[in-house]
């Protein structure tokens, strides 16, 4: 290795990319080509960046396996800013392998850190949280620099704040907060602190009869926790009691209707309201409240091991089993595109697949709820056909960590 590319590689590591970039910004060897696709990601250009680097990846030879997973972990990076989440896991780790194999310790372990964060996104949490225990059980390596110790804490706490463990998500922040202090990346101290802010932020609304009330994340994991509460997820369209789970979110009458019947707990609520709520008509007739009638039938069965749902002269009223009481959880946004305002809350510009992906719908259900959200002004599009992007204004002032998709239950 030339002295130009030890001292273009060290600037990198310092967080100098205008410094890497002097260097070697005119030559177009593989090794250089690498730096500088590293040089812009750091500065932002992300597609940039990613140019370089499969162009580094493919003009290193055959013999040069390693570093040519070293290119394909870099540009996995970098589409993940990009939010490009499509077909990437299974190469991801195939770098990380051949990494292993040639004894790069530190940089195997940042291609399964960026596999587990892929998976975090797209709310594979069983995934993910295999995928950490996987780099738990190899064992961290002894010199561990300290922006890695970082990404690895903060990897760890995004996972745990995620599945309500929140003990587990502030111990993990603080590592963080100490790792990148040692770093002294300004771009990774910003990211530690704002996921710590997440903690104090209301995540949720708690509603009564007539009342409201915010609750931080550590209250929800304590509803949860509790068991002697009948919990109404409207953040994530479910209903949860002790350890069971129960999603609704395919079935959206049901949930309408358990809600309904959650908020005017423990009271009873009317026939009328009920089919003017959720059926969206205010002129019932006899078929409207024949459907009622089934539709109480559906959710009777299935809320059984959980509660009962019983006919008053008024209309139906929610018996939880065991004596619980009965708690509503409502998103801290109202409408029905939360997942997708939370996702697109992070700052960072979508594609539609990606969307798509992680939400678990079709692009075209995807596109319509777009094109929804972007004419009551709430999202903006950027670029044209496949290169168009969506983009969200941040929502301040409570975290959506609730209403972000995930492909399971909280445990």
């Amino acid at each position: 290795m030339d002295s130009l590319i030890t001292a273009a590689a060290r600037a990198l590591a310092a967080g100098d990319p205008l410094g890497a970039l002097k260097r070697v910004a005119l030559r177009d060897d593989p090794p250089a080509l690498a730096l500088r696709g590293i040089a812009m990601a750091q500065l932002g250009e992300l597609a940039r960046a990613r140019d370089l680097l499969r162009q580094a990846g493919r003009a290193f030879g055959a013999h040069e396996a390693r570093a040519r997973a070293r290119c394909a972990v870099a540009e996995a990076e970098v589409a993940l800013a990009l939010r490009d989440l499509g077909g990437q896991g299974q190469a991801l780790l195939a770098a990380a392998d051949t990494l292993q194999a040639h004894g790069d310790a530190i940089n195997a372990l940042q291609a399964r850190l960026v596999a587990a964060r892929r998976l975090i996104l797209l709310g594979r949490l069983a995934q993910a949280s295999a995928a950490l225990a996987a780099v738990q059980a190899a064992g961290m390596p002894a010199q561990l620099p300290a922006p890695l110790a970082a990404v690895a804490a903060l990897t760890a706490a995004e996972l745990a704040l995620r599945t309500l463990h929140i003990d587990a998500a502030d111990a993990a922040l603080q590592r963080a907060a100490e790792a990148a202090g040692h770093a002294g990346v300004p771009a990774l101290v910003a990211e530690v602190a704002h996921a710590r802010t997440l903690l104090q932020q209301p995540a949720a609304r708690r509603l009564g009869p007539g009342t409201e009330h915010l609750l931080q994340l550590r209250d929800v994991a304590a509803l949860r926790a509790a068991g002697d509460t009948l919990v109404v997820d409207a953040c994530r369209h479910g209903v949860q009691a002790g350890g069971a789970w129960h999603p609704l979110a395919r079935r959206p009458v049901l949930f309408a209707l358990v809600r309904a019947l959650a908020q005017a707990w423990p009271g009873d609520a009317d026939r009328d309201t009920l089919i003017a709520d959720v059926f969206r008509t205010r002129h019932p007739d006899e078929t409207h409240r024949a459907r009622l009638r089934v539709e109480m039938g559906r959710l009777r069965a299935l809320m059984a091991p959980l509660a009962g749902v019983e006919a008053t002269a008024r209309g139906f009223v929610l018996r939880p089993q065991g004596g619980r009481g009965v708690a509503v959880l409502a998103p801290p946004v109202d409408g029905a595109q939360g997942a997708l305002l939370a996702l697109l809350s992070d700052g960072a510009a979508w594609s539609t697949s990606a969307l798509a992906l992680a939400l678990g719908d079709s692009q075209r259900t995807v596109q319509r709820a777009l094109a929804e959200l972007e004419a009551g002004g709430q999202v903006r599009a950027i670029g044209q056909a496949r290169a168009r992007r969506w983009l969200a204004a941040p929502l301040v002032g409570f975290t959506t960590i609730l209403l972000l998709p995930t492909a399971q239950p909280i445990p």
